[in-house]
Parts: C-alpha cells; sequence; structure tokens
C-alpha cells in the first residue's frame, strides 16, 4: 500500500468559564497527582507510559490503548511557563507507532469576577493519512476541557 504524502493545518481556540479561582484550574495543570485525574481518557483506555516534568523545557508523554483499539501516544514539550498566566507547549501525536501531527498549544488562565476564564488555541500540521484529523483533533480537546471541568466542580 502506497501512503500519500500530504500536509494539512488547523487551527482552533477553544475558551472556558470555570466557577473557581485561577489557581485551582492552573493547580489542575502543574500538579501531577491533580493532572493524572482528569487527564486522557479516563476508562476508555488502558494506561502506559506517563511522564511528567512541569518546567520549561521538561517533557510529558502519556500512551495508553483503547479497549480493542489503536495506541496512542502524546509528547509534549514545554517552551513557556508564566505561574497562573500561560503554559506553551510543542507537542507530537502518534497512532499505532505512526507519527501523525506536530502541533503548538497555548494555555491562558485569565481572572474573570466569576472565576477563571482559560483559553486554548492550537496550530497543528496533520501528516500523511491522518491530514484530515484536525476536527477530530478539536473535538478531542473539547472533551478534555469536559472532564477538567467534571474534575473543578
Amino acid at each position: 500500500m502506497t501512503i500519500e504524502r500530504r500536509l494539512a493545518r488547523a487551527g482552533f481556540t477553544l475558551t472556558r468559564d470555570y466557577l473557581v479561582p485561577r489557581e485551582r484550574v492552573w493547580d489542575a495543570f502543574a500538579h501531577e497527582d491533580q493532572k493524572r485525574r482528569w487527564w486522557g481518557a479516563g476508562d476508555s483506555i488502558e494506561p502506559g507510559e506517563w511522564v511528567f516534568d512541569f518546567r520549561v523545557g521538561g517533557r510529558d508523554i502519556d500512551e495508553g490503548k483503547f479497549h480493542n483499539g489503536p495506541v496512542t501516544r502524546y509528547e509534549a514539550t514545554y517552551t513557556d511557563i508564566v505561574e497562573h498566566v500561560r503554559i506553551v507547549t510543542t507537542y507530537d501525536m502518534w497512532l499505532n507507532g505512526v507519527h501523525m501531527s506536530t502541533s503548538v498549544a497555548s494555555l491562558e488562565f485569565e481572572p474573570i469576577n466569576e472565576g477563571t476564564r482559560f483559553t486554548h488555541i492550537e496550530h497543528g500540521v496533520f501528516f500523511d493519512q491522518f491530514w484530515a484529523d484536525g476536527p477530530g483533533r478539536e473535538g478531542g480537546t473539547r472533551g478534555l476541557l469536559e472532564a477538567l471541568s467534571n474534575y473543578l466542580a
């Protein structure tokens, strides 16, 4: 089977207001024990390798196998962290060992009267057979923000 070599780009912005203080939302990303409680696909995945190194230049890895399905792998590098203000990462995704995408994501934490306005902005490049995965990535990120909301509630 010949793989068509192509690239696609996708970007999106998601904004959520959480009814908790900015420090609480921040801590859900900055502390490993908290992030493990909401990050990922929950019970639908068998956890694999996990690395958490929250610092500029640090790396996160989250690998898992969906029950009777593919193995996904997320590898991120933190490129900028300003406490309680922003996190910027570059990250790569693999599906069954095939490199599917590279993204840059910025996470912004803004205090508002009712709590915290969280903004996730992402720009991705999708490779070869994964060229149409941009909408799926946005949907997956929406799922993560919903899991965060449930965790913070």
